[in-house]
């Protein structure tokens, strides 16, 4: 009877030992936690975990943060990078650290945005109605590479009756709600996909200087080494990509449902798409 127990706990041993000699390292990615971007980064880990059976750690932190981490090779990759204006900076100071994967989602655009009603239609008619905004351009979080762009924005159009207001993007679509519930003019740092285009009716104000950007791509980006360390990994990063800005603006939407969970409504993506999960997949 002890040889034969002590024969089962050697086999136990070896087959452990295998698991553990097999086992997937574990893929961490980073994100910034805009909708976009938390949308994207619960997309990409579903599909590792529930289709290639990899672990994987999502990590929210700060734009500048998250470019400083891939760069480092702290964590993996990211899958929202606004190039080439909004977060062009950071990807000059790490360029040669990490490989741009091209983009996940095209159309994608930065701004200031208003509410249809508010009757101006140009960043330049902002100074001459500075009372009716209570003199405030509502914020995201100040790391953000649109408030790097809205500083500058303020500086070319002489708003210096304005104050730029740092907060996050939740206290941005929060006071914007706050504003369309009561019909008051309002003006937020805004960008697209997002789900509040689907909820209000807005519009961007025009920028005839340019200071905000044109037209952007949302891209994946990972750290040098990750398709000789990570080949399946690199590989389904580099084929990762919404069919069109709609499709991501409505997983963006199920996000902002009551008690939303978004790797769960990841997973009901994956399941309600499996075709695209395939061309994600390579198969």
């Amino acid at each position: 009877m002890k040889r034969v127990l002590s024969l089962c706990l050697a086999l136990a041993l070896v087959v452990a030992s295998s698991v553990v000699a097999f086992a997937k390292d574990p893929v961490r990615i980073a994100y910034v936690e805009w909708d976009c971007a938390t949308t994207s980064t619960n997309m990409v880990k579903a599909v590792l975990e529930q289709e290639m059976g990899y672990e994987v750690e999502i990590l929210p932190v700060a734009a500048a943060a998250m470019w400083q981490a891939v760069g480092s090779g702290d964590v993996d990759g990211m899958v929202t990078a606004w190039l080439p204006v909004t977060h062009g900076d950071y990807l000059k100071k790490v360029g040669d650290k990490v490989e741009d994967l091209g983009p996940l989602s095209t159309g994608a655009k930065v701004g200031w945005v208003v509410p249809k009603y508010v009757t101006i239609n140009s960043i330049e008619e902002l100074k001459a109605n500075a009372d009716k905004f209570e003199g405030k351009i509502i914020g995201i979080d100040p790391g953000a590479g649109l408030m790097r762009m809205s500083e500058d924005t303020m500086k070319a159009y002489s708003l210096d009756n304005f104050e730029l207001v740092e907060g996050s993007g939740a206290t941005m679509t929060a006071a914007l709600s706050d504003a369309v519930k009561n019909n008051k003019w309002v003006v937020v740092t805004g960008w697209s996909p997002h789900w509040m285009f689907g909820r209000w009716q807005l519009k961007y104000l025009e920028d005839p200087k340019g200071t905000l950007g044109g037209s952007e791509t949302i891209n994946a980006v990972v750290r040098k080494g990750l398709k000789k360390d990570m080949p399946e990994v690199y590989a389904f990063l580099d084929r990762f990509a919404w069919d069109t800005p709609d499709q991501l603006q409505m997983v963006m939407a199920w996000n902002q449902e009551p008690g939303a969970d978004p790797y769960e409504n990841a997973k009901r993506f994956i399941k309600e798409n499996p075709e695209i999960v395939k061309k994600w997949l390579g198969k």
